[in-house]
């Protein structure tokens, strides 16, 4: 498919709307034009990448009606649709998902997933809390920013279970109401029960222990907290 496969779509859509389109207007790839409204333009490309979003927002200097066209096969539309629409919508961008008629008697097609227009996000307070829960409750700074997830962020979750595997380094097995009384932590019997790292094994009811997962992943939590923050972590 070349990006000329997807103008007659557009063109045609456009036209059935009572505009007047010619196509590479002063290097926009499709101008509408009708005498009741502002101009349409629509940039074309066959994926949805950082180039066509900065071409079309620059053609918003002509025109607040700014589409965005690509075809239904586009990859990343069909990943992350809805991270993509929230990026566009906020730019002010509409966004065209276009059918070409690849195949004898199927029929090109252009569905409007969204028109151009203002945007104010919709401010979440549940997200907001987590965000500033998670930041107070954390020890220190011991992530690098840009970190993939996939090598281990030291989460406030993650540390306070570093600081249970720690108490029960010491002890050794312990009912988990002496630990969260000894560690002053409510939530510790929530932690060993719930065991998401699969750091704590239960030899008894009520009773638990450090497991050989344990033994071997949380030191390096415990220290990259220690190193960050001066603190030693005890129990």
């Amino acid at each position: 498919m070349r990006e000329t496969d997807l103008y007659p779509p557009v063109k045609l859509f456009l036209e059935s709307q009572g505009y007047e389109v010619k196509g590479e207007v002063v290097d926009c790839d499709v101008v509408g034009v009708r005498a009741d409204t502002e101009p349409v333009v629509v940039e074309l490309k066959r994926t949805l990448n950082l180039p066509l979003v900065l071409q079309a927002v620059e053609r918003l200097s002509m025109t607040p009606n700014v589409y965005v066209g690509v075809p239904r096969t586009c990859a990343l539309l069909r990943k992350r649709r809805r991270s993509v629409g929230k990026l566009l919508r906020r730019l002010g961008l509409g966004l065209l998902v276009i059918e070409v008629a690849e195949r004898r008697g199927q029929e090109p097609s252009v569905e409007v997933l969204f028109d151009p227009g203002p945007y104010r996000p919709r401010m979440s307070p549940r997200r907001r809390r987590r965000l500033l829960g998670e930041f107070q409750k954390r020890v220190g700074d011991p992530n690098r920013g840009g970190a993939a997830r996939r090598g281990g962020i030291v989460t406030a979750y993650r540390q306070r279970a570093a600081r249970i595997a720690s108490y029960l380094r010491v002890h050794g097995p312990t009912k988990a109401s002496v630990v969260a009384r000894d560690l002053d932590d409510a939530q510790a019997r929530n932690v060993l029960y719930r065991d998401v790292y699969g750091w704590f094994d239960r030899p008894a009811r009520g009773i638990y222990a450090l497991s050989p997962r344990g033994e071997r992943e949380s030191p390096e939590v415990a220290e990259k907290t220690a190193k960050d923050s001066g603190l030693r972590d005890d129990p």
